[in-house]
């Protein structure tokens, strides 16, 4: 493994600024430590956080519109415009809602993309299909799991996973700091 990261392009830069990939990771695996003691408000904030977003395209899209009314997509940027902003607006105004809706469409996602795994894996020949398998099985499960406890699920899944999200990110950039070590003379 570490020839390999040895011989990467772009190698020279991490090496250079081995420290801030170091430091960085490691305040991403403090964040995402503190998100994980703190689903909940992690998953409000994230879903007040994505409604502020939705306002700002929204409002984005209809200026951009009004400044191209020339040309023949004016009503389809009002339109998206208008509701990316009105989506925003009631994200803002009920992140718990929000985060309800949003983790009952995620565990429908998880079951359906793990069952789409295990039949590909069940129905076609290939070298890994075991590893397929386990994928499905557990996207699956997940699903089954988010969907069995929704809608208090709603309170805290999207928090776990950005906390989980931020320690694999944290631990990736420490690795990846720690295998750019110069090599011994």
């Amino acid at each position: 493994m570490e020839a390999q990261v040895l011989s990467t392009p772009g190698i020279e830069e991490v090496r250079e600024h081995r420290t801030w990939f170091l430091v960085v990771g490691i305040l991403l695996i403090v964040c995402g430590t503190i998100a994980l003691g703190s689903t909940f408000v992690m998953t409000l904030v994230s879903m007040v956080f994505l409604g502020w977003l939705l306002v700002f395209s929204g409002v984005l899209e209809v200026v951009h519109g009004f400044a191209r009314r020339g040309w023949g997509g004016f009503f389809i940027n009002l339109l998206g415009g208008i509701l990316y902003a009105i989506a925003g607006m009631m994200f803002i105004a009920n992140p718990g809602a929000a985060a309800i809706t949003l983790t009952l469409l995620l565990a429908m996602i998880l079951i359906a993309a793990g069952a789409f795994r295990l039949f590909v894996a069940f129905t076609t020949p290939m070298h890994h299909r075991a590893w397929l398998i386990f994928n499905g099985a557990i996207s699956v499960l997940l699903g089954i799991s988010i969907a069995g406890s929704w809608p208090l699920s709603g309170l805290w899944v999207i928090g776990l996973f950005i906390g989980i999200d931020f320690i694999v990110d944290g631990w990736t950039e420490v690795m990846l700091a720690l295998a750019a070590r110069p090599a011994a003379a």
